[in-house]
């Protein structure tokens, strides 16, 4: 696997290669393409917008963003998206990584699907969610060259991406429905899980237990 695709250096540390080890072998190609193009894209953009991340963690970040769709860390129901953060923290944690640059991975893998929100925090945060636009729904695609984009998706093939995301999110939270309240993930379910209904704020409100 090259160290340098279109014109982003993969940084060479043993974390890294543990990473990208680590998601190789408990997702699939599918998670794993999509990870390293979502480094790859962030890369870019950050470089484009004058953002600095430390490409390690953002490496980090990339990588674990949608672990907790295959990986979940606890036996406690909770968002696909706090399973992959809880996962990047306790790896980082346990290879040494100072307690800002853990939580600096944690805070950009846990709302790498938040609207609004990543691009005005951290580099991190902001380059992660960038680039998961990017190869999610193609925001900004059309800032990357041809001839980079060429190269990002040789090395790492989209293959039938869009049917085959929406189905890994099926798959992911079909079992844990409610932890998509409030949350784009249930789109996903309302559109493919027949007799899914979203709860909505409006009846959590009307329904608490308050006179008035």
């Amino acid at each position: 696997m090259a160290d340098t695709i279109a014109g982003v250096k993969v940084p060479g540390t043993s974390a890294v290669a543990q990473a990208t080890e680590f998601i190789r072998e408990t997702t699939n190609p599918l998670i794993f393409h999509h990870s390293r193009r979502v480094f790859l894209f962030g890369s870019l953009h950050a470089r484009r917008l004058g953002l600095r991340p430390d490409p390690e963690l953002l490496y980090m970040s990339a990588m674990f963003h949608d672990a907790g769709l295959l990986v979940p860390f606890s036996n406690t129901p909770q968002r696909f998206e706090l399973d992959g953060a809880d996962h990047a923290r306790a790896f980082l944690l346990e290879r040494g990584f100072s307690g800002s640059a853990a939580e600096a991975v944690w805070t950009a893998v846990a709302l790498h699907t938040t609207p609004g929100i990543p691009g005005r925090m951290g580099p991190e945060v902001a380059a992660t969610n960038y680039g998961v636009l990017t190869d999610a729904i193609g925001w900004g695609l059309d800032e990357v060259e041809d001839d980079r984009l060429e190269e990002i998706v040789t090395a790492h093939p989209r293959g039938d991406f869009k049917r085959e995301f929406l189905e890994a999110f099926v798959e992911g939270l079909k079992d844990r429905p409610d932890t998509t309240y409030g949350t784009i993930n249930a789109d996903v379910l309302e559109h493919f899980v027949p007799g899914f209904r979203r709860p909505s704020m409006v009846e959590r409100v009307q329904n608490a237990p308050w006179p008035n």
